[in-house]
């Protein structure tokens, strides 16, 4: 994929330039990629809701990425 990054006068990346073409194979291949809203169902940001306070509440408790896929594999 040939894509450009557009930066700002700081430099600090601000887009991304998608040639059409390589567009257009992106929408055929991720149907609805294109649309400008994308509907998550309630129940579903309910959940992210409720795990984002459990953190804030409890991130102690919570375990960096490496340290929970050391976890798993152990019961594996």
């Amino acid at each position: 994929m040939k894509l450009q990054y557009i930066s700002d006068s700081t430099g600090k990346t601000t887009g991304v330039y998608i040639p059409i073409s390589e567009w257009n194979e992106l929408k055929a291949k991720y149907k609805g990629i294109d649309q400008e809203k994308i509907d998550i169902p309630d129940w579903q940001k309910e959940e992210v809701k409720k795990r984002l306070d459990d953190f804030k509440n409890n991130a102690e408790q919570a375990l960096d990425f490496d340290s929970a896929m050391d976890s798993i594999e152990k019961d594996l």
